[in-house]
């Protein structure tokens, strides 16, 4: 083999190497900035065919409804902790630490983003709430199809006409 084809062959091959590893090393930070989406039951009976459950210190999503009665305000005031469930089972706490958003209700589908720190515990950074009653993503609408949600202005109607002052 002549010298010149020999530095173009040492060249495309330094080239392919320097490409592959570039692209290796791309999909592994990509990989590690993936959130992905569960609901409550997801997240403590598994997720899919094969049941997959998410490992504790993995970040993600969780969505469902606040549990009425479950808000509760921990030491300092500015963080909160909520139970959610879904259409199974599965209830989760979430905490908080900040400001909640407005919108944020008992009863309210919310999404929260965090970290899991135990099988049934969620560290929110983000707490997003649904902002009207039109839309909801495709996932948690298919996961909280047949939960009976009562917005809060008709749940204090119904509280005001039988007479309670509480949830039943």
């Amino acid at each position: 083999m002549n010298p010149r084809r020999k530095r173009r062959l040492t060249m495309v091959s330094i080239i392919l190497v320097t490409l592959a590893a570039a692209t290796g090393l791309v999909l592994y930070a990509l990989s590690q900035n993936i959130d992905l989406f569960y609901t409550p039951t997801e997240l403590v009976e598994g997720k899919g065919a094969a049941q997959v459950k998410p490992e504790v210190g993995q970040r993600l999503r969780v969505g469902g409804l606040v549990v009425p009665g479950s808000v509760e305000r921990i030491d300092d005031g500015l963080t909160i902790a909520f139970d959610l469930i879904d259409e199974g089972p599965a209830q989760i706490t979430v905490e908080y630490t900040g400001i909640l958003p407005d919108l944020f209700r008992e009863g309210q589908g919310i999404v929260a983003q965090g970290e899991l720190i135990s099988a049934t515990r969620i560290r929110a950074s983000e707490v997003l709430a649904k902002h009207d009653e039109e839309y909801m993503p495709p996932e948690l609408a298919k996961a909280l199809k047949g939960i009976e949600h009562v917005p809060p202005a008709n749940r204090q109607q119904e509280e005001s006409d039988n007479g309670s002052g509480g949830y039943q």
